[in-house]
């Protein structure tokens, strides 16, 4: 049901970015979803890759900071107010989002969502009442 999410601690210069991206090409690790929040003096890079632990110990040696955490995906509908049904769903279970982002995939018709919450069961249980497709690493490194 979850997700493994690297966030990585990114200081806010030149090249940076860049550098971080190359170490895990070089190791044929594929990024699916990327979420970038900035300061002017570092960053948040937030990723869901194909293989997270491999990527934690490639960062590692890159020098930055990075932790491994677990989040949900969902595919919902691709149209109008198809994500907005699954935070219905959440708010009615009073589950608290912390912080979203969604992310591109090959599934017809879905939208794609990485979704941070206070209450991971809850909010399982409420997504999987609600209908709303709960996706597992498998599901994202496919499509």
């Amino acid at each position: 049901m979850f997700v493994k999410q690297i966030s990585v601690f990114v200081e806010n210069k030149f090249g940076r970015m860049a550098e971080i991206l190359n170490a895990l090409a070089e190791k044929s690790i594929d990024i699916s979803a990327l979420s970038l929040a900035d300061t002017s003096e570092f960053g948040i890079l937030r990723l869901i890759v194909d293989k997270p632990e491999l990527a934690v110990e490639v960062l590692k040696a890159e020098g930055v900071i990075v932790k491994l955490s677990d989040v949900l995906a969902i595919a919902v509908d691709d149209t109008p107010g198809g994500l907005s049904k699954a935070l219905a769903v959440l708010t009615e279970a009073d589950v608290v989002i912390e912080y979203m982002y969604a992310f591109i995939g090959k599934a017809d018709g879905k939208a794609m969502t990485v979704i941070r919450v206070d209450d991971e069961i809850k909010a399982i249980n409420a997504l999987n009442a609600g209908g709303i497709a709960l996706l597992t690493t498998e599901d994202i490194s496919e499509r």
